[in-house]
């Protein structure tokens, strides 16, 4: 079970917050920024949750400490604080995302599992999904013993869309990201090879290709 770092001065709040996650997460707590930089030399943290105004350490100067450091952990701010400038200096600092408080928990729930999602695959280079691997040092996709090689933009493609389960990519942006800025590639390129993994995985109940008309294509993972 992942732990999850609550950090928050108001009492209330931190415990409210704490007692939201704990059902499915391990869960600790601290009133501050710094108390927070001790706990992560004390014990392992999978994601923080983190308030920005708070005494003797800020949420903004605790995440940047944190990545000057090297510490990658990811961190979501939950604040009162909602315009674009207070936005640009929290994902300056190294925020990975953002919520306006009133807190909805049930979105912020949805928002832990994803970050601790992509997380994860960063650092495993592998997405799993039920019985499938996909593993990209291999560039394979394996279900139950069985292999699928695939080519290298193939993978490359998959492994995007995976990635971000329900997120719309425009063929542009997969031109982009994936060919690269200068190629000589055009949107009938990510067409072909988007049939080709849907004719390579036709039989795959996991997970499912979608083409969005006008703007492009995004994967869903159906979970058993």
């Amino acid at each position: 079970m992942a732990t999850i770092l609550v950090v928050e001065d108001d009492k209330h709040t931190r415990l409210l917050t704490c007692a939201r996650l704990k059902p499915y997460y391990t869960v600790t707590e601290a009133e501050n920024g710094e108390e927070a930089l001790k706990l992560l030399d004390q014990m392992h943290i999978d994601l923080i949750i983190a308030d920005i105004q708070m005494p003797v350490m800020n949420g903004y100067d605790m995440v940047k400490e944190m990545r000057e450091s090297g510490i990658q952990i990811p961190v979501i701010m939950l604040t009162a604080m909602h315009t674009f400038d207070d936005k640009r200096t929290g994902f300056a600092s190294g925020t990975d995302d953002y919520m306006i408080k009133p807190i909805d928990y049930e979105e912020l729930l949805w928002r832990i599992k994803a970050l601790l999602r992509r997380a994860n695959i960063v650092s495993q280079r592998k997405i799993i999904i039920g019985d499938i691997t996909l593993d990209s040092a291999a560039y394979t996709v394996r279900k139950e013993g069985t292999i699928t090689e695939l080519a290298k933009k193939e993978f490359d493609l998959l492994f995007k869309l995976l990635s971000y389960p329900g997120m719309i990519f425009t063929k542009s942006q997969l031109l982009d990201e994936i060919w690269g800025y200068d190629t000589n590639s055009d949107e009938t390129t990510i067409k072909t090879h988007i049939n080709r993994l849907r004719n390579k995985f036709a039989d795959c109940t996991e997970f499912e290709i979608i083409t969005i008309r006008g703007l492009g294509y995004k994967a869903e993972i159906y979970e058993k």
